[in-house]
């Protein structure tokens, strides 16, 4: 099962196919898994900050518990008194406290976007020197662990801490992975490859997203959730034993090696300086603007929106299944056009694929925050059965289903796209450092989306949604300046 090389020519050896299909299955697990811990941060963070921040709340008077005439925090009347009368009515005290949750939960948000970003680096370079498997496996074993650890936390700031530690295993699952696949499988079946590991994440999301649909996650029962996120625990260890390595990384290795002996030199190795030199600095510029759209589109609108429902659902309609449907609403529909990601991209062409995706993307962000989530102002189209309940479809719900579909695409596009961009030898490097700088970009966006939120909107998540769905107009425009196919990378 393993790859060896051919001593005389220096070329890779396939793997077997029993060997590749080993190889497509625990990627897509490893990456399917990393999505759980994505809706984990969707659906569980906004009701894991109400717990963990009761104490704050009853201190500046804003609790759920006080009565009308407790006296609050000074510092919050100049931001939400809004009748000038010296004190908060409950109105205006639920807003203060939910900005408050706003920007916890766009900080923690940001923590899984910094990780993941580390991640992709330290793990990136790991699998370009030790290979792609067993760095494969240590980010499974990464996130796992520290899930684990956080099922135990009792403030908002270790849940961050860890959160952050955590995704350093999420964000290096991916660039492995992919390098892993596209470097194992042919290259014709690169495109299904593609949208199989595009389409992982939201099968994780969908299948977390569903199971609190039983099992409801409230500010009262979250901590369960993070031994889900620990399970795959047993996954990385079964790929360290099971998943051979790339034969393309061991033909390169042993070419360095052999090159390194007979000349008295030492083999080269793989590092973030040559991605962010010339000739290959173009390729990483481009990678990580393709990289940085969808993931602010996705982090700067999905979540918003994710955590508008949950306001709604917990706090207005008693409905705490609200944010779940949400969450369901969107990775549903793009669990399926994430799969034909790649698909799409080989046969409309990069460039022409990536504009139409923006623009859908963008028209749907536009809509779903100038309709209502649940209460009395949605629009119901019909009911749905779901699980032993009834899910009343909204047109929030049907946007946000469009966004889903539109926004999935770019998963199967990415990795089928981003890794040819570079050479073999900084393949997970590169892609990581694409994706991942995305993945900083966006943090910078919601941590400042935050900050905007508690000060000048007072929670209000659908104005902050609007103005991060823009981020698709700047897709629209950067994808034209992507290099053709037959452009070929500069030379390993």
């Amino acid at each position: 099962m393993s790859s060896s090389i051919n001593t005389a020519t220096d070329d890779p050896r396939p793997i077997s196919r029993a060997g590749c299909y080993v190889i497509l299955v625990f990627a897509f697990l490893g990456w399917a898994f990393a999505g759980v811990h994505m809706s984990i941060n969707s659906i569980v963070m906004r009701v894991a900050s109400v717990d963990l921040l009761e104490l704050q709340f009853v201190e500046q008077g804003i609790s759920d518990a006080e009565p009308a005439g407790t006296a609050v925090a000074p510092s919050l009347l100049d931001g939400f008194d809004n009748n000038n009368d010296g004190r908060l009515d409950q109105t205006e005290r639920g807003r203060a406290r939910e900005a408050t949750l706003g920007q916890w939960f766009g900080w923690l948000i940001c923590a899984f976007l910094l990780g993941a970003a580390a991640g992709g680096y330290l793990f990136g370079v790991l699998g370009d020197r030790v290979g792609r498997s067993k760095a494969m496996a240590a980010s499974i074993l990464c996130y796992s662990v520290f899930s684990l650890a956080t099922y135990f936390v009792q403030s908002p700031t270790q849940l961050l801490l860890l959160r952050f530690v955590t995704c350093l295993g999420i964000g290096g699952m991916w660039p492995n992975g992919i390098a892993l696949l596209s470097e194992a499988w042919p290259t014709i079946s690169r495109p299904f490859l593609a949208g199989a590991i595009g389409a992982a994440a939201n099968v994780g999301i969908l299948c977390f997203a569903l199971s609190t649909i039983v099992l409801e996650v409230s500010s009262d029962d979250w901590r369960w959730t993070f031994l889900v996120g620990a399970s795959p625990v047993v996954l990385g260890i079964l790929s360290l034993l099971l998943v051979p390595e790339s034969p393309r990384w061991l033909a390169l290795r042993g070419r360095h090696l052999t090159g390194g002996e007979s000349h008295g030199e030492v083999a080269p190795k793989a590092g973030l300086a040559e991605v962010f030199r010339p000739p290959i600095l173009k390729l990483t510029v481009l990678g990580i603007l393709l990289g940085t759209i969808p993931l602010f589109g996705g982090w700067g609108v999905s979540n918003w929106a994710t955590a508008w429902a949950s306001e709604v659902g917990d706090t207005q309609n008693d409905d705490a299944t609200l944010k779940s449907v949400t969450v369901i609403a969107r990775s549903l529909p793009g669990s399926l056009s994430s799969l034909l990601g790649g698909a799409l991209a080989f046969w409309l062409g990069r460039r022409r694929s990536y504009f139409l995706l923006s623009l859908g993307a963008l028209i749907c962000t536009q809509f779903l925050f100038r309709a209502n989530p649940g209460g009395d102002g949605a629009i119901v189209l019909f009911e749905l059965p779901l699980l032993g309940q009834t899910v009343e479809v909204t047109v929030f719900l049907a946007w946000m289903a469009g966004l889903g579909f539109f926004s999935g695409f770019f998963f199967g596009w990415l990795p089928y796209c981003l890794p040819e961009l570079f050479p073999t030898r900084v393949r997970a490097t590169g892609a990581g450092v694409s994706f991942n700088w995305g993945r900083i970009l966006t943090a910078i966006g919601v941590l400042a989306t935050a900050a905007v939120l508690k000060q000048a909107l007072q929670g209000k998540y659908d104005v902050v949604g609007q103005y991060t769905g823009l981020i698709y107009v700047l897709g629209m425009v950067v994808v034209w300046f992507i290099p053709s196919p037959s452009e070929k990378s500069p030379d390993e």
